[in-house]
């Protein structure tokens, strides 16, 4: 089972700000401890918004629009991907995550499971997908 751990965007990480040495400690603490249990597939914290873009579809249109967005709380900083091999490691895991703006301060972090290949019926396009890799877990 695949889990995305959401950070939500705040004020300083949309203003670029570079998070404490202490905080960036935490946060490589914690993931080698996720990479030595062999559960980590990937994490990153993103670049603000202002860096960013996002197409908006209106049927068969498609319209640009350039970054930044001003809702910072809708906004996601940063995530850490793990394979566990159920939601109660999942939920044992992100308990442990570092507090993602500082010990002390108040945050929240997200947890999604993501779709796995055999949560749906079979079909031609299942197998398209599988025939390009997409889908597949990372052994």
């Amino acid at each position: 089972m695949r889990f995305m751990v959401i950070i939500k965007a705040t004020p300083d990480s949309e203003a670029g700000v570079v998070p404490p040495e202490s905080l960036m400690a935490a946060m490589a603490d914690y993931h080698g401890q996720l990479a030595q249990a062999g559960v980590l597939l990937d994490g990153s914290g993103l670049q603000p918004s202002s860096k960013g873009w996002r197409i908006r579809y209106s049927g068969s249109q498609r319209q640009l629009i350039d970054g930044p967005f001003t809702e910072s709380k809708e906004l996601i900083a940063g995530y850490t991907l793990i394979q566990v091999r159920s939601r109660d490691e999942a939920l044992e895991w992100t308990r442990r995550y570092p507090n993602p703006v500082g010990e002390g301060l108040d945050a929240e972090i997200e947890v999604r499971q993501l779709f796995e290949l055999e949560d749906f019926p079979p079909s031609d396009t299942l197998e398209r997908f599988r025939d390009i890799g997409m889908g597949d877990k990372p052994q």
